[in-house]
């Protein structure tokens, strides 16, 4: 029989609140009286299109390599699956083709994604 797993128990949270710069004083105070501690802490985190900018000139193209490579395909299985000439597959995936919403259709079908994520 399995030993179940012993979890301690955290007695804090942490909250991330956005809010006008304007009332971040009153925010503070307010939530220091709650009992919160270092209430103010800059994000480190940054968004995808600055962390990889060299992505963000073909968008579609990179979305359309990363689901197929989710799926395990090669260009030339999506291509079976779709009805899409492999060439074609290349070409919208270095962003040299353009993909239409009758291709990204096609391909969502085949990789089971939604097709909007191509336009």
């Amino acid at each position: 029989m399995l030993e179940h797993t012993k979890k301690h128990h955290t007695d804090k949270t942490t909250l991330f609140f956005e809010e006008p710069k304007e009332n971040e004083r009153e925010a503070i105070t307010i939530l220091k009286a709650l009992g919160f501690k270092n209430t103010v802490r800059k994000t480190t985190s940054i968004s995808w299109r600055d962390a990889f900018p060299e992505f963000t000139s073909n968008e579609p193209g990179t979305c359309l390599v990363a689901a197929r490579h989710k799926k395990n395909l090669t260009q030339a299985t999506l291509s079976d699956f779709s009805g899409i000439p492999r060439l074609h597959i290349s070409e919208m995936e270095s962003g040299e083709r353009p993909i239409d919403q009758e291709t990204a259709k096609k391909i969502s079908v085949a990789l089971d994604i939604d097709y909007r994520i191509f336009l």
